[in-house]
């Protein structure tokens, strides 16, 4: 049986964690460490994935600055996204060397275990064909985008808890005009915050059973 470890990162700068994410990225090349998970809530952060098209954000980056939310391109799939407070971010440090060398398989995986989740809150999540993260009906309410360097993963998925989805308006989220953004509070309309600790145990149980650890 294979081990998985987990990092519970807390609140932090986009730039600390990926720093922390690059160094267990070449840790578990090298083979010092064990498939990990970071799981981590950033500050208001807008990023853009190596493919991603700059004119789908919709404010200057001086504007940014002076709503004080941090701006990076990155080296992951996928286009424009939101990452805040009320949102988790979890980071799959996975050598699919191990699992399946399929990046497509991948994606379906992390997917799976989003939709899996959203089950225990009565939402009916689903893929839409040609699009990678989860919807709910038309509405998106995770993203996905990864890094794969000698069939380790890094980057990873980021779903909406909390999440103030007014900073959306920011952008033209993922690049997809026809698709809003949604979290768990909205769409079920609740009072009360969704708790991030049964959160980050839920994506726990999906990593284990789709990737077969102990």
């Amino acid at each position: 049986m294979k081990t998985l470890e987990v990092v519970r990162l807390g609140t932090m700068d986009y730039q600390d964690a990926l720093e922390i994410q690059y160094s267990y990225l070449e840790k578990r090349i090298s083979g010092e460490i064990n498939d990990t998970v970071l799981f981590v809530e950033h500050t208001p952060t807008i990023t853009i994935g190596r493919n991603g098209n700059k004119e789908n954000l919709l404010i200057s980056e001086k504007v940014l600055e002076q709503k004080n939310i941090k701006y990076y391109e990155v080296n992951r799939g996928g286009d424009i996204t939101y990452h805040g407070p009320g949102q988790i971010v979890c980071y799959p440090i996975i050598d699919l060397n191990d699992h399946f060398k399929d990046v497509h398989k991948y994606l379906r995986t992390l997917e799976q275990i989003i939709i899996d989740l959203l089950i225990e809150y009565d939402i009916e999540a689903r893929r839409i064909e040609g699009l990678t993260g989860v919807f709910v009906k038309r509405s998106k309410i995770a993203s996905i985008g990864v890094g794969i360097k000698r069939w380790v993963t890094f980057h990873g998925l980021s779903l909406n808890l909390n999440t103030d989805l007014s900073y959306f308006e920011l952008i033209v989220p993922c690049g997809l005009n026809n698709n809003p953004v949604t979290s768990i509070k909205s769409w079920n309309n609740m009072q009360n915050e969704v708790d991030v600790a049964i959160i980050q145990a839920q994506l726990i149980k999906g990593f284990t059973k789709y990737f077969d650890y102990e």
